[in-house]
């Protein structure tokens, strides 16, 4: 490693956990060069078998470095190798164009004794200061998801960051919420050359003015003064929007599987869950806005009523909010029986009003349990659903290449509904920003055939949202 070559620029030291994370990191760090300690390569080796996303990206980390590798000499691994690797499936202009090294040698123990070099994390705070030691002009930096190793890291002078390139978003508050509130003038401004229509029953608008160009497809409009809704259809090149008068879900003629809507935003979700040609629909909020209850009656009702899908798939990510209960026996549905209690639950709901009494329950229950599947996440590799109705409930505790993987299972006549609450992520490394569910709302905005609600009130009971917001 040439000093001469690195002065004066930064190189980053990467901790494991941001290549188990993220495979294609070592390639987006832009002009500037990376280092990894000979620990990071050990671990990668540790953590390769299985079938778990973490030993997936493990030996995908190592089959770039391979790739790097190969056909090159000693003198050019000292010289560090070129990160700028354009025949990857991801390779885009602003790809790295810094260089990689290797720790190719031993460095004195810089750590206090208070520090012993044998664990994995030390050891890379130790070559963090090595490399300060050597390379005074260079700026160093320590990148880790490890929360923990950065507050080391700080205390002994070293710089260290959180991996920030697969964040979708600067802050949270910044993501799409799927509805606008129109101001008091709005009909002022944007009212004056707009034309109206019956099409089919329904009632559209064209409307032209400055906020249009901030609409996105399929999101909805309101006026809270005179109870105006609407769906967006259409963008159009001339600045101008096509806009849909919403049904209203809330009226006991239009209730969905005996389910009403009960506020604003539940409405705007029937909306998009009952819409044929919406085919993925993302619902975030809160426990108890009533998200999955929403989207099993919508399924119930276009399932077994109006016959436009086959079956009911739910299925959610496995990870236990205390400790786990070990093994389960049984198929496929009987292990993942225990995670579905919000199905059970919900399903209570959807059949308790059903007439018949005990016997008009069961009759119905039957015909629900051949009609509504629960899938494992694990086995969805490979899969391809024709004509079902997928719900991935709990979609905020996975990432952003599983809910890829997830939603690419769909097939023709396939409509997708992805569920949860990103203030409640159990998996490790994953926040509000770096999230899949986050990433798949932010990346479907702006498709004509996708729909984003955000549910902001609670309407399970008066004790439960009181908890959530007093707890």
């Amino acid at each position: 490693m040439n000093s001469k070559q690195i002065e004066g620029k930064r190189l980053f030291v990467l901790d494991t956990n941001i290549l188990m994370h993220d495979p294609s990191s070592l390639f987006r760090f832009q002009e500037h060069d990376i280092f990894l300690p000979m620990i990071v390569l050990e671990e990668l080796d540790n953590n390769k078998k299985g079938t778990t996303e973490v030993a997936r990206n493990a030996r995908q980390s190592s089959r770039f470095l391979d790739d790097m590798m190969s056909d090159v000499s000693q003198d050019e691994i000292e010289d560090g190798l070129e990160l700028n690797v354009k025949h990857l499936d991801f390779a885009h202009d602003s790809m790295g164009s810094g260089k990689l090294y290797f720790q190719t040698k031993h460095f004195g123990d810089e750590l206090p004794e208070s520090l012993p070099g044998n664990k994995a994390d030390n050891n890379i705070l130790g070559t963090a200061l090595a490399l300060q030691k050597l390379y005074e002009k260079t700026h160093i930096t320590l990148v880790s998801k490890d929360i923990n190793l950065r507050i080391k890291a700080n205390i002994l002078g070293i710089h260290a960051e959180d991996y920030h390139n697969d964040q979708v978003l600067e802050d949270v508050d910044l993501l799409f919420n799927g509805s606008v509130a129109l101001d008091e003038n709005f009909w002022d401004s944007h009212g004056k050359e707009m034309d109206s229509w019956m099409e089919s029953g329904r009632s559209f608008y064209r409307i032209r003015g400055p906020e249009v160009k901030t609409w996105a497809p399929n999101q909805f409009v309101y006026h809270e003064h005179d109870g105006f809704q609407a769906t967006i259809r259409k963008i159009e090149e001339d600045d101008s929007a096509v806009i849909e008068t919403t049904k209203d879900y809330s009226a006991s003629n239009n209730s969905v599987w005996g389910i009403s809507a009960r506020n604003l935003e539940q409405n705007f979700a029937l909306n998009l869950l009952m819409d044929p040609e919406v085919d993925f629909v993302s619902l975030l909020g809160m426990a108890g806005t009533g998200k999955t209850l929403l989207s099993l009656a919508a399924g119930l009702e276009q399932t077994l009523d109006k016959d436009l899908y086959s079956e009911i798939i739910m299925t959610r990510v496995t990870i236990p909010v205390g400790e786990d209960i070990g093994f389960l026996p049984g198929t496929e549905e009987e292990k993942m029986t225990p995670w579905m209690g919000a199905l059970m639950d919900n399903l209570e709901v959807l059949t308790q009003s059903g007439e018949g009494g005990d016997w008009g329950r069961a009759a119905t229950n039957d015909i629900l349990a051949q009609k509504i599947k629960i899938r494992s996440v694990n086995f969805m590799r490979g899969r391809t659903f024709l004509n079902r109705y997928v719900i991935i409930d709990e979609a905020q505790n996975l990432t952003s290449k599983q809910l890829k993987t997830l939603v690419t299972r769909a097939g023709p006549g396939t409509k997708i509904i992805c569920l949860g609450n990103i203030a409640q992520i159990d998996t490790p490394y994953l926040s509000e920003t770096t999230s899949g569910l986050t990433y798949v709302v932010d990346r479907f905005k702006n498709w004509s055939h996708s729909g984003h609600i955000t549910l902001v009130r609670g309407e399970r009971s008066r004790l439960a949202d009181y908890a959530s917001e007093i707890l």
